[in-house]
């Protein structure tokens, strides 16, 4: 399948610089990326299979006359004229990735190395989103990149964890035989705009719950800490590393170093809500890590880069949106039939 253009061509005022594929383009991070490439005057091909991915996170998308989307799976390969791979491929949140552990693995691993096949005989930069749950539940804190990680191999949560460790081997071994130009990123907590409010992640979660007053559900006593980095932030992260000089191949840690409790973090939405929801706590799940907090140096050093939007901010922004979109399926169901 080749990425063939429109003969009417772009808009004259727009000048294509790169064409661009992001895998999971449709999903919370993919929205973010491909608007602000589109934004920057490149064609960008959106790939997403919608197991995860939401058409409405890419429907303003349809004014540029140089996105596309293609409704594919990347376990099956696919041949595009593409100068840029982003691969973000892959559900994030655990009751996602969980629901079929097989699929997430394939996603991972053959998906990978689809995109790496792709990004060998197109010379095309690749660029992959790798995890922080690559350090598992860790015994070096903060993490950095040449920690190896302490993840159970046959856990619940394996399926992501593993198949994000393989496909960063994969990615190196193109890197080595074939020469294949790789950017790799590990990314810590995520929230902000477009994330979907049943993806069973802590932030939506205690968003979702303080604005329709449930209680709040804290698994564990709270005290587990995580770095949250706004959305905006690490997209401009992915930029930048893909943008470096090719000798630097990553992975690099991208979060923000700001490290809260769970319980710190519940506290903070129910104040930025206004909510009277109670905190609740349910016994801590299997393999989940007690700290995750990233070494950023890496990142400053060679990129510049570091986020500039804290907690209360992006939080109040991550709640606008779900007010708006909670208020709105409340309107649907409340509209005559």
């Amino acid at each position: 399948m080749h990425g063939a253009k429109d003969d009417s061509g772009p808009s004259p005022s727009r000048k294509i610089q790169k064409r661009i594929l992001v895998t999971g383009g449709a999903g919370f991070l993919g929205s973010h990326l491909c608007e602000l490439l589109l934004g920057a005057g490149h064609e960008v091909i959106c790939i997403d299979n919608f197991s995860t991915g939401l058409r409405r996170n890419i429907a303003q998308l349809k004014r540029f006359d140089t996105f596309r989307v293609i409704t594919h799976d990347i376990v099956e390969p696919i041949d595009l004229d593409v100068d840029e791979i982003y691969n973000l491929a892959c559900p994030a949140s655990p009751p996602h990735y969980q629901t079929d552990p097989i699929q997430t693995t394939k996603t991972c691993v053959i998906g990978s190395l689809n995109l790496l096949d792709l990004a060998a005989r197109r010379r095309a930069r690749i660029f992959q989103a790798s995890t922080s749950e690559v350090y598992g539940d860790p015994h070096v804190h903060p993490q950095v990149e040449s920690y190896w990680g302490n993840v159970n191999p046959f856990g619940p949560r394996s399926c992501y964890d593993e198949g994000k460790r393989c496909a960063e081997t994969l990615f190196f071994d193109f890197h080595k035989i074939r020469g294949v130009e790789i950017k790799i990123v590990r990314i810590f907590n995520t929230y902000g705009p477009r994330m979907r409010p049943d993806d069973g992640r802590v932030v939506s979660n205690f968003i979702v719950q303080a604005l329709k007053g449930e209680d709040i559900t804290i698994y564990g006593d709270g005290s587990q800490t995580r770095s949250f980095c706004f959305v905006d932030d690490l997209i401009d992260g992915f930029i930048r590393l893909m943008a470096s000089p090719s000798s630097l191949t990553g992975p690099v840690n991208l979060g923000n170093p700001g490290e809260f409790t769970i319980g710190e973090l519940a506290e903070q939405v129910i104040q930025l809500t206004g909510s009277r929801s109670k905190i609740v706590r349910h016994p801590l799940p299997v393999d989940d890590p007690r700290q995750r907090r990233p070494d950023i140096s890496l990142a400053t050093e060679q990129l510049g880069w570091r986020p500039t939007v804290n907690l209360s901010e992006g939080l109040a922004q991550t709640i606008r949106y779900f007010d708006e979109l909670l208020s709105q399926s409340k309107r649907k169901v409340m509209e005559p039939v």
